[in-house]
């Protein structure tokens, strides 16, 4: 699982026109990307570190100050443009695999008490943010940890 997080002050995500998503006070914007083999160990791992990191101000959490955040599929995260001029999405599972990782991953956040916004999986989304610092991490569950 593939995750980029924003720390921001405001976002919304819109499908067609309608605001589907928002957070209206500091939080963070995570935009998850779904690959072959994520289960719920990838699924655990995601929503700790996003609901741990301390990442905000005076390097506080999302736990710490009860923020909110706005959960965004993403699947061209796993887009590799390594070759030519067009991206495969291999690596990217398909949606009926990636649907319910990214639910789960929406679920197990609001199971450990944090507030989820979401957008639309599979939709056509317009996303608007206001990024904080800016403070941006790409998060990779196949990544070793490093000390």
């Amino acid at each position: 699982m593939r995750a980029v997080l924003q720390r921001v002050t405001r976002a919304a995500v819109t499908v067609a026109g309608e605001v589907v998503g928002h957070l209206d006070g500091p939080g963070i914007v995570v935009l998850v990307g779904v690959t072959h083999g994520d289960g719920p160990d990838e699924v655990a791992w995601l929503a700790r570190k996003v609901r741990e990191l301390r990442i905000m101000r005076e390097e506080q959490s999302v736990a710490d100050l009860g923020a909110a955040v706005l959960v965004v599929s993403q699947f061209t995260l796993y887009g590799d443009a390594r070759k030519g001029r067009r991206p495969t999405w291999a690596n990217a599972a398909p949606g009926p695999v990636a649907e319910p990782l990214y639910e789960a991953v929406c679920a197990e956040l609001e199971r450990l008490g944090t507030s989820v916004e979401r957008g639309v999986f599979g939709a056509d989304m317009s996303l608007e943010l206001v990024n904080d610092g800016p403070v941006t991490l790409v998060l990779d569950s196949a990544a070793p940890a490093t000390a």
